[in-house]
């Protein structure tokens, strides 16, 4: 009888945690973005100032390289080849900040908690991601997305998704259409993956 009550529960655990993983539509997403990770220096209020510096530069540049991307492995591939000018234009922007600090560039698989941003939110989860770090990259990180390209174009999120080929339901997801249903899971798969993953 006791063995009985053990699978049944362990039955049970396994169909809850089965309810908040990705479906088709959210696990889309990881595959759909590329995402960008600038992590300053320390917390001082100059580092931060020469992480935003960075950001910005390496924003300027990375548009330029994406703009006839149709799609997140274009992107990808487009960055990848261009790692050593995105590294040069960091580089660069730090010496003319007269700073001395090594820089660190690299395109890899990174894991995003759930983030939230000015009209959409991207679930927990691992993301394609270039990671620009900074000296001993002990302080604030900035996050943003860089394919579909809404670091700079919060405004026109919707647009910019569909035009990169989001299909409605992934759209709902991201900006919240539909909102307690997703923020419940996004949050319950984050707790999932930081424990078992």
């Amino acid at each position: 009888m006791k063995g009985l009550t053990v699978f049944t529960t362990l039955v049970l655990v396994v169909c809850a945690l089965c309810s908040f993983m990705p479906l088709a539509d959210e696990a889309e997403i990881y595959d759909n973005t590329v995402r960008l990770h600038v992590i300053a220096n320390s917390d001082s209020e100059h580092d931060q100032s020469v992480k935003l510096c960075v950001r910005d530069a390496v924003l300027d540049t990375i548009t330029d390289i994406t703009s006839g991307c149709t799609n997140a492995d274009e992107a990808e591939k487009a960055i990848a080849e261009n790692i050593s000018l995105i590294c040069d234009i960091a580089k660069n922007t730090l010496e003319s900040l007269g700073e001395q600090s090594n820089l660190s560039v690299t395109l890899s698989e990174e894991y995003y908690p759930t983030r939230d941003y000015e009209g959409f939110s991207l679930p927990a989860g691992t993301y394609s991601s270039l990671r620009i770090m900074i000296g001993e990259a002990a302080g604030q990180n900035w996050w943003c997305v860089l394919y579909p390209e809404l670091c700079t174009n919060t405004a026109k999120t919707g647009e910019t998704l569909v035009q990169t080929g989001f299909s409605k339901e992934q759209i709902d997801i991201l900006t919240g259409g539909d909102e307690p249903k997703y923020r419940l899971k996004f949050k319950i798969l984050e707790i999932f993956e930081k424990s078992f993953g």
